[in-house]
């Protein structure tokens, strides 16, 4: 018998909460619009933030390095992202061969102080996700 989670409601169970209003993404800043969905980054954001919140300007071929994982197509789809969004500035140099190199913006420094919010939150509930992980594996046929 699969348990089913605290937060799924049995089909018979009757529920006292009030209905989640048609509004909840509604920005009232905003003339009553919806809320835009919002990505802060990609899967890789986070990592290549890493790589340069330094300071220091980094080429590609710099960020390869510690990010030797990632594909380079992938990398460069992230540093396009991250620029686009203004995470980052990408400067060519007027040089033969042309040298790139990327750096923070200020947005992008930004990031720093709630990606080391969300670093020191995963690090103490490591253990408890780990436990999820293992029992939802159990629980769940393969």
């Amino acid at each position: 018998m699969i348990e089913s989670s605290s937060w799924e409601q049995s089909s018979g169970e009757s529920s006292s909460r009030e209905p989640l209003s048609p509004t909840l993404f509604h920005d009232p800043d905003c003339g009553g619009s919806p809320a835009r969905p919002i990505r802060v980054g990609g899967k890789w954001t986070a990592m290549v933030l890493r790589c340069l919140e330094d300071g220091a300007p980094r080429r590609f071929s710099e960020l390869r390095v510690p990010l030797h994982w990632i594909t380079p197509k992938v990398l460069t789809e992230t540093l396009r992202a991250m620029e686009r969004d203004g995470f980052l500035t990408r400067t060519v140099h007027d040089e033969n061969p042309p040298r790139v190199e990327y750096a923070l913006t200020a947005l992008g420094r930004s990031l720093l102080a709630p990606l080391d919010a969300a670093c020191d939150w995963a690090r103490t509930h490591a253990p408890e996700i780990t436990e999820a992980r293992t029992a939802y594996e159990r629980a769940t046929p393969a």
